[in-house]
């Protein structure tokens, strides 16, 4: 597959198209940014480890009924996904109180949640990223109906229902996540991004350790051996 001009540049990926019209090559950038792009640096081999993770995650969530615009691995950096039309919706999963939750809503941090909540915020870095409900995502032309919203939220509902057991057996914590959706040349609503360490938060059942991008958002070194560790997790290796 032939990778031709580049479409778009976002803070992690770049986004090239090839000899068909219905897919992209996505390039996984070893760029860091956090607080809306404010704090910014690089981490050699970052973008690989998460070209490899969100491949094999990809690939499990196909395999168990998730529809996803992954195709193929290339090489460690690029991966072969289709076009989408991306719905400028981020939705978020939450299993446990972290991170903005427990500031904007004084939720104790590391408090297990009594079921899991799924947010949506307004994929638009001018704005910050603001929260959404349902009726400003319709206001906004996000996405045609409620039904559409409701199939977000379903489907996110269904990805936890697969990942949050899935690292269990890992022995980590899926504490949040960040999932992004688009619509393929059908129409369909397909998982789309990625799946990493960059936009999941996932802390080591025994110890507590932060085995995510919290590790550069709070200064706390060792980021590559983190998504490392999560990486040989999944391939079921220490």
């Amino acid at each position: 597959m032939e990778k031709r001009e580049l479409v778009y540049e976002g803070k992690a990926k770049r986004l090239f198209a090839t000899d068909d019209a219905e897919l992209l090559i996505s390039e996984f950038k070893d760029d860091l940014t956090a607080f809306n792009g404010e704090k910014k640096s690089s981490e050699s081999g970052k973008g690989a480890l998460n070209n490899k993770i969100s491949a094999e995650l990809f690939k499990l969530l196909e395999s168990r009924g998730i529809p996803t615009h992954f195709v193929e691995m290339i090489d460690a950096n690029h991966m072969l996904h289709k076009r989408v039309d991306v719905i400028l919706i981020e939705v978020i999963v939450r299993n446990i109180a972290t991170g903005s939750l427990s500031r904007n809503l004084g939720i104790e941090d590391g408090k297990v949640l009594p079921f899991t909540l799924v947010e949506f915020d307004y994929k638009n870095d001018d704005l910050g990223d603001p929260k959404l409900n349902d009726q400003h995502a319709l206001i906004l032309g996000l996405v045609d109906f409620q039904d559409e919203l409701d199939k977000l939220r379903r489907m996110a509902r269904q990805v936890n229902e697969i990942l949050k057991p899935y690292f269990a057996e890992k022995r980590l914590n899926l504490v949040d996540f960040k999932l992004e959706f688009g619509k393929d040349s059908q129409g369909n609503i397909i998982l789309a991004d990625e799946i990493s360490p960059d936009n999941c938060r996932f802390w080591d059942m025994e110890t507590g350790e932060k085995m995510d991008k919290d590790r550069f958002r709070e200064g706390l070194g060792g980021l590559k051996i983190a998504y490392e560790e999560v990486l040989n997790r999944i391939l079921g290796s220490k």
